[in-house]
């Protein structure tokens, strides 16, 4: 004999009610909180000269290698920005100096390669955005949006650039796994007998 549960009125009704906010009951919860409007009163003439002041001009590219992408914005350096010494770059990768963000000195060299390429290491900076894949896949994403960038600068530096390989977009990736195989290639233990 087989037995059929359904659910009841009474389980629906246990289930608890969400609560609506809304923009009034915002207001008054804000209204309780006076050093909080105190505060942004205080922030707003700050926030309105850095709105206001001229936007820096940049020239902005996308560089990928393998999942990896990277969002890179090149100005030129002016006299104000602070350098930390000669032979670094003034390049921020998410919010950190390149030489934080990548501890391992080889990154550090294919990041700030196309400079070098240039000669040019302390005549512009970047502020890169990168996401995806490793941090290996992530440091010639941006060697790769940081050429492209500096092409858009000034289409002289294509031919040195291009010589160099840092214009071409690395097309190698891991290959798919195919049905019968454990990997792409590798096929499972086989013996005669």
């Amino acid at each position: 004999m087989v037995t059929k549960t359904t659910k009841t009125k009474k389980a629906k009704a246990a289930a608890p009610a969400k609560k609506k906010t809304t923009k009034a009951a915002a207001a008054s919860a804000l209204a309780e909180q006076p050093e909080i409007i105190k505060a942004a009163d205080e922030l707003a003439p700050e926030i309105e000269s850095q709105a206001s002041g001229p936007a820096e001009k940049y020239y902005e590219s996308v560089g990928r290698r393998k999942e990896s992408t990277a969002r890179v914005r090149v100005y030129t350096k002016k006299s104000t920005d602070v350098q930390v010494s000669e032979d670094k770059a003034l390049i921020e990768v998410n919010g950190k100096p390149y030489y934080e963000y990548f501890k391992a000195i080889p990154l550090q060299n294919i990041v700030e390669s196309p400079l070098r390429k240039l000669k040019s290491i302390n005549r512009f900076k970047a502020t890169v955005r990168s996401f995806g894949g490793g941090i290996h896949g992530q440091a010639d994403a941006i060697k790769h949006g940081l050429s492209r960038a500096l092409v858009l600068f000034d289409p002289n530096f294509a031919k040195k650039l291009r010589k160099a390989g840092y214009l071409t977009r690395d097309a190698r990736a891991k290959e798919r796994r195919k049905y019968g195989l454990k990997k792409a290639r590798k096929a499972p233990q086989w013996a005669k007998r």
